[in-house]
């Protein structure tokens, strides 16, 4: 019989309060954290919102112990709330650790905080068993052309990773993605696809995904048809030969189980307990899955940490850090092989940047960044065009559309900037009120 080395479960909340310093001050602290110049025109179209980024810092009566975390406003799973920071300062940290509903920045921040408190690094507070000190990661873009794809996986190879996650859209051509991803990198450089539904049925979805698995680099399809669609999910599994991944459904995964509909799952959009918990079930039937966490170095570390006490997390976890200038941290996370090693010092096991923090800083309650005046032209092969203003009016109009092909060789997007003409005036204000078609 094989033993497992042990290894000592945390001291229960009893025994520690005494021994965790008081919460001095739970400070919000607002920074606008560019992207990468080489990602950031494209990154506007779509996830502008996400540069701002609320850090929180737990000050204690101990000035060696301090809590960070951070939320992305416009995506995390939630937001922290006057009432959540109210909670944490009159409260018990032992014992609000595992509450969710504080918030992404905050919950992390008093993971951070016991972790450093105790000596001990965050994953030793999730009472779970380590299993791993690397924890595979991917690096992550969202829909771009072809050859910006091909140079940003040039990128994550120098960088230390082995596979990165792309969104696949109608108004581009996957073929040419898949196929320049794989003529800038090595053989075993694996790519990530994510369809958010626009493949639209088995009949149109298998096709396309048997044509990319001929490149040998396809490691993971995301959603290629609606989530609901079990039976639909069912055949596409039987017949392609990568895995099938959907974010977790607590609704829908007793259907995909019944029906071994899918190959495992997304966990994201929850907080470190409910994360816990879907990861749990999906190794209950021996799915796999992967962390997705989006933010900084911050939000990387502690998907390292989840990653290491879960024993199905065996996927490229996506946090997205590649895309933002910065990491936050002074000293950055080790990234080698295409996996990522879990820190292994006190709390999340990392040190912030605290000059180039202050270099970031916003007034809270800046005005948010607005994306500029810009056409977006989605061109099909054979010169039809639409013209739209907005990623989600297009998205919204090939979504509803339903006539377009899913997936056309040759489709491209192209985005104009205003230049102050008349034709760019005109042809804005109509495809503002809705998308204008073009045949030529």
């Amino acid at each position: 019989m094989t033993h497992l080395p042990h290894r000592p479960s945390p001291p229960s909340s009893a025994r520690l309060r005494g021994a965790l310093p008081r919460i001095r001050e739970v400070e919000r602290i607002v920074l606008r954290v560019p992207f990468r110049s080489s990602v950031a025109r494209w990154n506007s179209v779509l996830i502008s919102d996400w540069q701002q980024v609320e850090l929180i810092r737990i000050t204690t009566d101990d000035p060696d112990v301090m809590g960070i975390g951070e939320t992305i406003v416009e995506y995390s799973w939630a937001r922290v709330t006057d009432a959540a920071v109210e909670r944490v300062r009159q409260g018990d940290p032992m014992e609000l650790l595992a509450d969710d509903n504080l918030g992404a920045g905050l919950q992390m921040a008093l993971l951070d905080l016991v972790g450093k408190a105790l000596g001990v690094p965050a994953n030793r507070l999730l009472a779970r068993q380590r299993v791993r000190e690397w924890c595979p990661i991917a690096w992550w873009n969202t829909d771009v052309p072809p050859a910006l794809l091909a140079e940003e996986a040039a990128s994550a190879v120098a960088a230390g990773y082995l596979s990165q996650k792309f969104k696949a859209r109608p108004w581009f051509d996957v073929h040419d993605q898949v196929a320049s991803v794989s003529a800038a990198t090595p053989e075993g450089f694996l790519v990530d696809v994510d369809w958010n539904s626009f493949l639209l049925s088995p009949a149109q979805a298998v096709p396309v995904i048997r044509s990319l698995e001929q490149s040998g680099r396809l490691g993971i399809v995301e959603s290629p048809i609606a989530r609901t669609d079990v039976m639909g999910h069912r055949e596409v599994r039987q017949k392609i030969a990568t895995p099938l991944a959907e974010h977790f459904d607590p609704v829908l995964f007793p259907l995909w189980m019944r029906d071994d509909a899918l190959d495992g799952f997304v966990v994201a959009g929850v907080g470190v307990t409910e994360s816990l918990r879907q990861a749990t079930l999906a190794a209950a039937f021996n799915k796999s899955c992967w962390l997705q966490m989006v933010g900084t170095g911050l939000t990387t570390a502690l998907a390292a940490h989840l990653g290491s006490v879960l024993t199905h997390a065996r996927w490229p976890a996506v946090t997205a850090m590649n895309t933002f200038a910065h990491d936050l941290l002074r000293e950055p996370l080790q990234i080698a092989g295409g996996f990522l090693r879990v820190p292994e010092a006190p709390g999340l096991g990392v040190e912030l940047d605290e000059q180039l923090v202050e270099s970031l800083r916003v007034d809270d309650g800046a005005d948010p960044l607005h994306p500029r005046r810009r056409l977006l032209t989605f061109r099909l092969a054979d010169g039809r065009r639409v013209h739209t203003t907005s990623m989600q009016q297009l998205w919204a109009f090939c979504e509803n559309d339903g006539t377009l092909p899913v997936q056309e060789r040759g489709a491209t997007l192209e985005l104009r900037d205003d230049d102050g003409g008349l034709d760019f005036a005109q042809l804005y204000e109509r495809a503002h009120v809705h998308p204008v078609w073009d045949a030529r």
